[in-house]
């Protein structure tokens, strides 16, 4: 261990303070530190400042200060450097961060040795399709949303597994999640919880309008495919909760397992059944 990035959540009271415990500690191990641009400005330190893009390539370990949101943005800037990232956790409740505050000095410590272990993510790989060409891209951690508008009605989701035919569904939209975020919004539409260690993707309706709806566990090898349909209606694309695509009429939305995983860092051997069980009872 060379060298560590930090990606922090600004907003968080915490963050400025926490980031200089880290420069510290890192120092003390004589590790090299690199900031984002904006955090290192605020720190006063804007030699140490480099763009989030550039980070992953000059160093062994990414840090991100933050709730679970600021982890799930900083997967898909990451996306493809295989670097490992390790949760700092400035918020509440969530499953990815790993690290409290509370525990900064000793988790140094296990990181500068080696005491730790990588766990892959899978991740979700979204197209939108629209007039035969590819309209736009996206890399999801947590999930893929296609939802109706603030003001909007009820809209119409055909929804294909490959290329047959699973449901039209008539309601609020349809939640593609992967296993990490089966406990995400998955989880608040009636979806199952899913072990992170598994490699499928989960297909979840919001609030249909139907006598029957449960939720669709499918292969990693298989892709969703939905065609949506907006003329009387605002249908929204959101990536992890973060990221919005207005969708149009005869949009097509594919969406599939990437070819890349987020690569979390754990140093605990917390099960993931008792981290359930504690963090469920939080909420």
């Amino acid at each position: 261990m060379k060298a560590v990035g930090i990606i922090t959540n600004l907003q968080k009271e915490e963050t400025l303070a926490t980031a200089e415990r880290i420069l510290t500690l890192c120092r003390e191990h004589d590790l090299q530190v690199f900031f984002t641009v904006e955090c290192a400005s605020l720190l006063g330190l804007p030699e140490l400042g480099y763009p989030v893009h550039r980070i992953p390539e000059m160093v062994d370990l990414l840090l991100v200060l933050g709730g679970d949101g600021t982890i799930l943005a900083a997967a898909r800037k990451v996306v493809g450097t295989n670097i490992p990232i390790l949760g700092i956790n400035l918020g509440h409740v969530g499953f990815l961060a790993e690290v409290e505050v509370s525990d900064l000095e000793s988790s140094m410590e296990k990181i500068v040795s080696n005491q730790f272990v990588v766990q892959d993510r899978m991740m979700l790989y979204a197209e939108v399709i629209r007039n035969s060409q590819v309209e736009a891209s996206f890399y999801a951690l947590n999930d893929i949303v296609i939802s109706k508008g603030p003001f909007s009605r009820t809209i119409k989701l055909k929804t294909y597994i490959n290329n047959h035919l699973l449901e039209a569904y008539p309601g609020d939209g349809v939640i593609i999640a992967s296993p990490t975020g089966s406990t995400g919004y998955s989880l608040s539409a009636g979806g199952p919880i899913v072990n992170p260690a598994l490699n499928l993707l989960v297909v979840t309706p919001i609030c249909p309008h139907m006598m029957h709806h449960r939720s669709v566990i499918i292969a990693e090898n298989e892709k969703v495919r939905i065609k949506a349909y907006t003329q009387q209606a605002e249908v929204v694309l959101t990536v992890d909760g973060q990221q919005g695509f207005q969708l149009k009429n005869d949009d097509e939305i594919i969406v599939k397992k990437a070819d890349y995983y987020t690569k979390l860092v754990k140093l605990t051997d917390v099960n993931f059944y008792a981290l359930l069980h504690r963090k469920l009872r939080e909420r």
